[in-house]
């Protein structure tokens, strides 16, 4: 059975940083592809970043890219979300997931995901 927690979530000025885990369990991080996706309040999950397979390749949305940095740590099978120069807009559920299925139209789109976590909440304030 997969298992995904995250953690690290909590409230910060604007301009501070945030580090968002995601311990896994049941799936091997090291040939995973991996994600963190945002949720804003009425709205769908969105995708922030992704990692591919062994690492090479990263993915950002144009409004985080710069500023987050996605990676993993395979020896814990731990995935993580540098934030950094966070902004209020920035403010929202935070997911991570876990290995791609052949639905959904690019990594952006939640469809496209097997597991997810439960979520941490991360809120910049102005």
């Amino acid at each position: 059975r997969v298992q995904l927690a995250e953690s690290g979530g909590g409230s910060v000025q604007a301009g501070g940083s945030l580090k968002l885990s995601c311990a896994a369990s049941g799936v091997d991080f090291a040939r995973t592809t991996v994600a963190w996706f945002r949720q804003f309040a009425g709205q769908e999950r969105q995708g922030v970043a992704a990692l591919y397979g062994g690492g090479v390749a990263t993915y950002y949305a144009d409004s985080v890219n710069g500023r987050f940095t996605i990676s993993k740590d395979i020896a814990s099978n731990t995935q993580y979300l540098q934030m950094r120069s966070l902004k209020p807009e920035d403010t929202a559920m935070y997911y991570c997931a876990a290995v791609r299925n052949s639905y959904g139209s690019g990594w952006k789109d939640s469809r496209g995901w097997d597991y997810w976590g439960q979520g941490t909440q991360v809120t910049v304030s102005s």
